[in-house]
């Protein structure tokens, strides 16, 4: 039986007197592509942000492969195999393609080890380019980062993500500012990454996601509105009145 690798119990967040998210519980199980969903001001940020350990919540707990990781700083997150490529692109413009890789792996293996010369890393060299052919950049490789299309900027992030070796890979808003040539290609690397490891990610366009997806979580005013496959979600009465915009 597929476990699950994450379970948010009872999670509230509370900004003085604005609650942001009020007792949403959910499990993902492992090896499983889910997309978070909602109208603007659903929650969805907040949540993201308290399952990839950058934010604490006031109440609930988060547990990963069984283990209470509440409160965890966001590093510990990451050396436990979580991974969060971000909305906004959040690269070094001026180091190449391969380096960018290269640093974030290396600092998986050692926060400490930043000025060893780097004709002693061949192994992550080798990584860095295995990892960016995965993504579709491998002729990119010695070009500075900041010369990178935007697409292709945000799927060199995934592959600084991918360099840590997650369990569970966290996409927020991975098509943000694409063209749809771009975000159809980021699709079809999302569900190829979904093959080996369990992959959440936060995205607007509808349409991809019912596409794409194995499972939807549908927040709406920071609560819990329904969750359940692409067709359980179509045919949800509530999903069509308040986020579909349907009259039912």
């Amino acid at each position: 039986m597929n476990s699950p690798i994450l379970v948010a119990e009872n999670i509230g967040v509370q900004f003085d007197a604005f609650t942001a998210l009020k007792n949403v519980s959910v499990a993902f199980k492992a090896r499983q592509l889910t997309a978070v969903i909602g109208p603007n001001g659903a929650g969805k940020s907040t949540f993201f942000n308290v399952v990839s350990g950058s934010l604490i919540p006031s109440t609930g707990r988060i547990r990963f492969n069984g283990q209470d990781i509440t409160g965890a700083k966001q590093h510990e997150f990451a050396r436990m195999g979580i991974a969060k490529s971000f909305q906004i692109t959040n690269v070094f413009p001026q180091l190449t393609v391969g380096e960018n890789v290269r640093l974030a792996a290396q600092m998986r293996r050692s926060r400490f080890g930043l000025l060893v010369p780097r004709q002693s890393m061949t192994d992550l060299i080798v990584l860095a380019e295995s990892l960016l052919e995965r993504v579709g950049l491998a002729k990119a490789f010695h070009l500075p980062a900041r010369d990178l299309a935007h697409g292709q900027q945000r799927c060199l992030e995934i592959a600084m993500a991918l360099a840590c070796d997650p369990k569970l890979l966290l996409l927020d808003e991975p098509t943000a500012g694409m063209s749809p040539e771009e975000t159809l290609d980021m699709m079809d690397l999302i569900t190829r990454l979904a093959e080996e490891r369990t992959v959440i990610l936060v995205e607007h366009k509808m349409k991809l996601v019912m596409g794409i997806c194995q499972r939807l979580i549908v927040l709406h005013h920071g609560e819990l509105l329904a969750q359940g496959t692409p067709n359980d979600i179509r045919a949800n009465y509530e999903v069509k009145r308040v986020y579909l915009g349907q009259k039912v």
